[in-house]
This record gives C-alpha cells, sequence and structure tokens, in this order.
C-alpha cells in the first residue's frame, strides 16, 4: 500500500473516530479504504463497462473480522 496524506476538516475527523470507537471498524486507515471502495464501485466500476484491460488495480476487500483477527494477532505478539 502506499500513503496518501490528505487535510480533513475536524467534523469528518470525529465521524471517523466515532466509528472507530464504536466497532465499526479496527482504525481510521480501514474506514477511508472502505470509503473509498463505496465511491469508486459507486462513480466508475458501475457506470463503466469493464473491459478486458484492467484502468484500475485490483482490490481486494477484507472482511473486518478477519482484520480485527489479524490486528489483535499482531498485538498480542507484541505484548508477550
Amino acid at each position: 500500500m502506499r500513503l496518501v496524506t490528505v487535510h480533513l476538516p475536524v467534523e469528518l475527523i470525529e465521524g471517523l473516530d466515532f466509528l472507530v470507537r464504536t466497532q465499526r471498524y479496527p482504525n481510521r486507515s480501514e474506514a477511508i479504504r472502505s470509503a473509498i471502495r463505496d465511491l469508486l464501485k459507486e462513480e466508475l466500476w458501475k457506470r463503466q463497462k469493464v473491459s478486458k484491460e484492467r484502468i484500475i488495480p485490483k482490490t481486494y476487500i477484507v472482511p473486518k473480522e478477519k482484520v480485527k483477527v489479524r490486528e489483535q494477532k499482531e498485538e498480542i505478539a507484541l505484548t508477550h
């Protein structure tokens, strides 16, 4: 993955923090990735017929449960 820096209004950051705090997403980054995937699906993928050449790189969608388990395993490994 590549790092992208964005400036967001405080209200959006507070919304992201609420989603993380209520465990809808494991972290801000995952919530933002999910929002971007939804935007791309709506704006690009549904409106364009996909040709044999892929213009957009393949995106892997990982269920939130697997992300949480992976993060928990990493946290356990770091604490022990």
